[in-house]
């Protein structure tokens, strides 16, 4: 019947609807709670398993293929989101972030050892059931090809069953570390914990704020603004100014002498500004002067938001576009990925930047023109620099790294290359021209479909003697999987909970350092911020590596 063969028989078709049936399914079960709890796109692996199991299997090498794809779109989308704010997070508490994630790896490493000595298991059977507890692929594959090579070419088969068996209920148990977690720190409710890092985030903020000042320091009479901001190495933007023996409001420029008496509107974070405050004289509470004059000709000055959608805008520096000169209109800030920057004139501009600008009706007109300020060219993805950057991280991560006594190179795998690249481009691309900006609706389709099927394919691909496996003595190495993955995550988890880390970032520490899609999916579904993922990004890159390496070292032990 052609209908049962259509889901039986091997073919383009019967792979796409498979994969296409487990992943609605999955997602219509992801509705379902326990409690508070939802298992989210887990739900996509368990019925991967199930159909498995009943015989509804895709080929080996189209299921490859779909996991590893969906896994670098997922991983390039998680790139692209946290590329431009993640190395001053980096330099914010990376290192600290790094040290726990090689903690938790070093410890779940020692914890498959120690089982091993204490029960007697085949130590190769534990290092599978180590990388299924932690759901890594590369570091299993790196354990395959070290044995292979160690035996002149010979395979075993029990590195692949420790880890089938291990896997799902791997997934399932970092999910459950990160949610017991939750109640170790007694954080009531996610909104709490998300009020309390908002808190945390504006007591340490340098967020831009604007003031009107009086000059009335008389040892900066007749002084250039220049001069002054020179002089002072204050990162400030003065864009108004109004003379002591004027009524007019004024474009301020660098060669704007001060006098005392004038007034000035300037932009600057709290502490520039309380700073320029003691220099020039004194702050005028509850006085803006961009409110004493009507814009009512065409040389009153006004206030706009321009957003950069010009291609040929991005990548250059402000003070590289001449506005304040050429079309006597300046930048007092930049709004990025919801945060303001000031605008200085080093500030390279990229896709999808909100500019606030001042100057006249007529000048303002111009400089949209210049910038671009058409919303709908932002909807447009970028598809170029998507594959492009997927390509650059395919070949960064299969270069082969070696390293000293290990008898085969270490590699960053099809995960870490794309991440590294995405972080990258992400961060660096404007500066060459490159347009990196991608809508959030465009990342959040990306992300959402590669988890999905990287999820739907693990699922179809481990259903198949699972169970036997499992009744032949397998339900001791599903434990032991269970203790490897539990036992770490929640000790590190404390650990950084004592280093002041937030929930949210922990959630992402651990789902980066056991090196976890479903986990990142999870947390990111919880937190409603970006948190985890910066997190994830954070120790992605050097927990892969330190998997690999300890799977190939644990393999040598083996012999």
């Amino acid at each position: 019947m052609w209908f049962v063969n259509l889901f039986t028989q091997p073919s383009v078709a019967q792979s796409i609807l498979l994969v296409s049936l487990v992943i609605a399914i999955g997602i219509a079960l992801s509705r379902i709670k326990f409690g508070s709890i939802s298992l989210g796109v887990t739900w996509v692996l368990f019925v991967g398993i199930l159909l498995s199991h009943f015989g509804l299997v895709i080929d080996a090498t189209t299921s490859h293929f779909i996991k590893e794809f969906g896994l670098i779109l997922f991983i390039f989308s998680i790139g692209l989101e946290v590329g431009p704010g993640f190395f001053s997070s980096f330099k914010q508490g990376g290192v600290t972030l790094n040290l726990l994630a090689v903690g938790l790896i070093l410890l779940g490493s020692a914890t498959a050892y120690v089982i091993h000595l204490i029960t007697g298991e085949d130590l190769n059977a534990m290092i599978g059931v180590l990388y299924g507890a932690v759901t890594n692929t590369p570091g299993l594959g790196a354990a395959q090809q070290t044995f292979s090579d160690m035996h002149n070419g010979e395979t075993n088969a029990i590195f692949a069953q420790g880890y089938a068996v291990a896997y799902p209920l791997g997934v399932v148990g970092i999910i459950l570390s990160i949610v017991l977690l939750r109640y170790i720190f007694r954080i009531k409710s996610y909104e709490d914990e998300h009020r309390l890092h908002e808190k945390n985030v504006k007591e340490h903020a340098t967020d831009v704020e604007a003031a009107t000042l009086e000059v009335t320091n008389t040892a900066i009479e007749g002084h250039t603004i220049r001069d002054i901001l020179s002089a002072s190495g204050r990162k400030v933007v003065i864009t108004r100014i109004k003379h002591a023996n004027s009524e007019d409001i004024e474009m301020a420029s660098a060669a704007t002498q001060l006098h005392t008496g004038d007034r000035i509107y300037i932009v600057a974070t709290p502490d520039d500004i309380e700073a320029v405050t003691l220099l020039l004289g004194r702050k005028c509470e509850g006085i803006d002067i961009r409110q004493w004059s009507e814009p009512k000709a065409a040389h009153d000055l006004i206030s706009a938001r321009i957003v950069v959608t010009n291609s040929e805008v991005q990548g250059r520096r402000i003070k590289e576009l001449g506005i304040r000169e050429n079309l006597h209109v300046t930048i007092s800030r930049v709004k990025r990925a919801g945060i303001d920057l000031i605008a200085q004139p080093n500030l390279y501009l990229q896709m999808g930047d909100r500019l606030t600008v001042v100057g006249s009706e007529h000048d303002v007109r111009k400089i949209e023109q210049l910038i671009g300020n058409s919303i709908k060219r932002l909807d447009t993805p970028q598809l170029f620099v998507i594959f492009f950057g997927i390509v650059l991280g395919v070949i960064l991560g299969s270069l082969p790294i070696f390293l000293p006594g290990m008898p085969v190179p270490v590699k960053l795998g099809l995960a870490g290359g794309p991440l590294i690249v995405s972080i990258l481009l992400s961060r660096f691309g404007p500066k060459y021209h490159l347009v990196t900006y991608t809508t959030n609706s465009v990342k959040l389709l990306m992300r959402e479909m590669g988890i999905c099927l990287f999820m739907a394919s693990v699922g179809l691909g481990a259903g198949q003697g699972f169970v036997e496996t499992v009744l032949n003595g397998g339900l001791w190495w599903i434990l032991y999987g269970f203790i490897i993955t539990f036992v770490p995550c929640i000790v590190i988890g404390i650990i950084a909970r004592i280093c002041h880390r937030s929930y949210f970032t922990i959630a992402g520490l651990i789902s980066g350092a056991t090196t976890d899609p479903p986990a990142l999916a999870y947390s990111n579904s919880i937190s409603g911020n970006d948190q985890a993922s910066v997190a994830y990004a954070t120790v992605y890159p050097l927990s892969m590596f330190m998997r690999v390496l300890v799977a190939q070292i644990l393999v040598l032990m083996a012999l």
